[in-house]
């Protein structure tokens, strides 16, 4: 049975230290932070808007003002995303207690089977609250402003 021999590299002329297999070439041209695409927008821009909807999904509205009060005087279009954020977690936070409030007031005239009802509509808005959080992020990232569906401006708009 005859065994089939694999090609074997080049030999090196020792001390080269060079891989034949790479050939040098010219790093991608990537776009600097100050450069901005058709909208005005930075890439420092982009990340951070989607940095305050992330921050909105792991840290509330906390994180949001955070940022928002930091990069707002700075930004633009990051004043935009965390106007919306922070109007969209005010929003979801004041659903979200409503519904604590009359799931309580159900749960004491139906002794407790009113909140039986009450928490698969809790679950639904916590989940679109996911959905619209990620869509937003994804749109920051694009550089698109984005606004949410249904959201209440408790914080207006500039100007």
């Amino acid at each position: 049975m005859d065994r089939e021999t694999s090609p074997q590299p080049p030999e090196m002329p020792s001390g080269s230290g060079a891989d034949p297999y790479v050939t040098p070439a010219q790093p991608p041209m990537l776009p600097t932070a100050a450069q901005a695409d058709a909208n005005g927008v930075t890439a420092d821009d982009r990340s951070m808007g989607m940095l305050v909807h992330l921050l909105g999904l792991l840290t509330g509205f906390i994180g949001v003002l955070i940022i928002w009060l930091v990069k707002k005087d700075q930004s633009r279009f990051v004043d935009f995303h965390g106007r919306e954020a922070l109007n969209f977690m005010i929003t979801i936070f004041t659903v979200t207690m409503g519904g604590m409030l009359v799931g309580l007031a159900l749960s004491i005239f139906t002794m407790g089977l009113g909140m039986l009802l009450l928490f698969p509509l809790i679950f639904l808005v916590g989940v679109g609250q996911l959905v619209c959080e990620i869509i937003a992020c994804i749109a920051a990232n694009r550089g698109e402003w984005h606004r949410y569906p249904m959201t209440i401006r408790f914080i207006p708009d500039r100007q």
